[in-house]
């Protein structure tokens, strides 16, 4: 079956019960539960992140930690709660030590999330954080690039509007970052109404100076941060 051919699932009880029993990767011998996802499977607006830190291997609910109180107080700032939008990752499962998934593990559990997409029919999918807005975009280009910027993107058998965003977790670090985030959040309920802004509005990214980081540096946080503060 192609990558771009999601099993028809009956329905979104049939979707979740695959996915809780899922074999099809080494990630099953290793977690504690599948984390399918939370939220309303009706919603406007689906939130991706890369995969379940530990905190989430255990709940069994993405986006619980540090960075998960963080995204749930930034939705709530655009007048929507965490129940009114769905929350979901690229992979299921967790990847032992918070390693980013591998390619083979990205690859069995992506029909899980495609199918997910094309039941929630979302107005747009908000890629959280470097690894996932690269994989959901399918371009090398980096978060700090392309945050705040939508784009309209194939995931599966659904045409979507991917907003890219950074991860909550790097927003911890310092208030520019968090700034950054807060002004890009402030365009999703533009988006809902659909209103499109032909030229995404300009946001400057953190400088070095303001980091404390050189760029390299700022990206290698982001990307060792997506699962470790969950």
């Amino acid at each position: 079956m192609s990558l771009l051919e999601p099993p028809q699932f009956a329905s979104w009880a049939d979707l979740e019960r695959e996915a809780l029993a899922c074999t099809k990767c080494p990630l099953a011998e290793t977690r504690t539960q599948v984390v399918f996802g939370v939220g309303d499977p009706h919603a406007g607006l689906l939130f991706v992140g890369e995969g379940p830190g530990e905190q989430e291997d255990l709940t069994g609910e993405p986006f619980v930690g540090r960075a998960g109180r963080l995204l749930t107080s930034l939705i709530e700032g655009i007048g929507l709660s965490r129940a009114e939008v769905y929350i979901a990752n690229v992979v299921k499962c967790r990847p032992p030590g918070n390693r980013d998934p591998l390619a083979d593990e990205i690859k069995a559990c992506q029909s899980h999330l495609f199918r997910q997409i094309e039941l929630i029919q979302p107005r747009a999918v908000v890629s959280l954080g470097n690894f996932a807005t690269k994989l959901l975009s399918g371009s090398p280009v980096g978060i700090t690039r392309v945050h705040g910027q939508q784009q309209n993107v194939r995931l599966g058998e659904s045409e979507v509007l991917l907003y890219p965003i950074y991860h909550p977790a790097a927003a911890l670090y310092t208030q520019a970052m968090l700034s950054v985030l807060e002004e890009d959040f402030r365009r999703l309920p533009e988006l809902l109404g659909g209103k499109q802004t032909p030229t995404p509005v300009a946001i400057a990214t953190p400088t070095p100076a303001q980091t404390g980081a050189e760029p390299a540096e700022t990206a290698a946080v982001e990307e060792t941060t997506q699962l470790g503060f969950f």
